[in-house]
């Protein structure tokens, strides 16, 4: 049975720092590519970050220079570190795995290009 769980979520205030992790487990995961979304109350779920299978990276721009994903294959696990977080960073954060063997459909931000969601990790930057 595959499995996602993220990990790391909390309280933190702006500026601080938070490190997500994503450890799946059931099916090796180093060919696909793989995603961090969000989804705050009343918003669209948001592709935060994206990694390739290769290690080739990709992020929203709200976040370009404070974020950044990274993939340990060996223990199938991505991570997301989040550096001066805003409140609107604020949101529900999830890891899934790209249906995609293009690059380019797993960058385009939808969410049903994605299986295989881990259940999400709740962030929240207070002031």
């Amino acid at each position: 049975q595959v499995q996602l769980v993220e990990s790391g979520g909390g309280l933190v205030q702006a500026g601080g720092s938070l490190r997500l992790s994503c450890a799946a487990s059931g099916r090796t995961f180093s060919n696909y590519h793989m995603g961090w979304f969000r989804q705050a109350p009343g918003t669209q779920r948001e592709l935060v970050a994206a990694i390739s299978s290769s290690g080739i990276t990709t992020y929203t721009d709200s976040v370009k220079g404070r974020f950044t994903i990274s993939r340990d294959s060996a223990k199938n696990t991505v991570n997301l570190q989040m550096n001066s977080l805003k409140l609107e960073d604020t949101a529900v954060y999830y890891c899934a795995v790209s249906l995609s063997s293009t690059w380019q459909a797993a960058t385009m931000g939808d969410p049903r290009r994605y299986g295989y969601w881990g259940q999400g990790t709740q962030v929240t930057v207070s002031s």
